[in-house]
């Protein structure tokens, strides 16, 4: 076995290790043994650790708090990171099954704001596409979508039943980064009747545009979360003078 190898086995058995671990013998918010005592227990180098658990991390099975250690995360809460993910992406990485429930389709011409966003002209065509997304069963969020029809051409109901980043992807255009921005918000009447929850109660807005690896805008999204089932964490580092 050569040298990479052993280190990609190593990574693999203890990252099922650990995940085996969340499953059964630790609890919400317990915290995960140390750095130190991973490398001692499974006789791999801090590297293989830090790879492990960053990647427990992007699954949202844990969370890090600052200068306290990392910890197991609450299933009744999606935690998640800021990589650059679609919705059933995340869902499928925490062995969730996403959903969605198609409530508008339609070619329209694009508003002032939706042009700009995509560098399109005002008025020129657009898809808009809002769902509603579930993981097992569950309401999760109302998501509303606007694409450049010049880009993906036209989309059916079959073709958005999905994952729209692998739609994307086979059509040709591969989302590469997005600028987005998350702001607290209360959900309206018709957003509380499909998320199942109070009018008014609590939630998560994020605004997100999506560019391919040549910098061109391949879609403008709105999300509404259930605030008592999403939440986002993200990794932060001080920059030194």
């Amino acid at each position: 076995m050569s040298v990479a190898n052993k280190v990609g086995f190593k990574h693999e058995a203890l990252y099922t290790a650990l995940r085996a671990e969340i499953g059964s013998a630790l609890r919400p918010h317990d915290p995960l043994p140390s750095e130190r005592e991973l490398v001692t227990r499974f006789g791999v180098s801090r590297a293989t650790v830090r790879q492990a658990v960053g990647r427990l991390e992007e699954e949202g099975l844990v969370y890090r708090a600052q200068g306290s250690g990392t910890f197991v995360a609450d299933p009744a809460t999606i935690s998640k990171s800021l990589a650059l993910t679609s919705f059933s992406e995340d869902m499928r990485s925490r062995r969730l099954t996403p959903d969605s429930r198609l409530l508008d389709l339609t070619v329209v011409p694009a508003r002032v704001v939706v042009a700009r966003d995509l560098s399109v002209s005002p008025g020129a065509e657009v898809v808009h596409i809002r769902r509603l997304r579930l993981a097992d069963g569950l309401p999760m969020c109302v998501e509303e979508v606007w694409l450049p029809t010049e880009r993906v051409g036209e989309l059916d109901a079959d073709t958005v039943a999905g994952s729209l980043y692998e739609t994307l992807a086979a059509r040709g255009v591969r989302p590469h980064h997005a600028d987005q921005v998350i702001a607290a918000t209360v959900v309206d009447d018709d957003q509380a009747r499909l998320l199942q929850v109070a009018a008014y109660s609590p939630a998560l807005r994020v605004d997100r545009i999506t560019y391919d690896d040549a910098g061109r805008a391949v879609e403008r999204a709105e999300s509404i979360y259930r605030a008592d089932r999403y939440d986002f964490r993200i990794t932060v580092t001080r920059r030194t003078p």
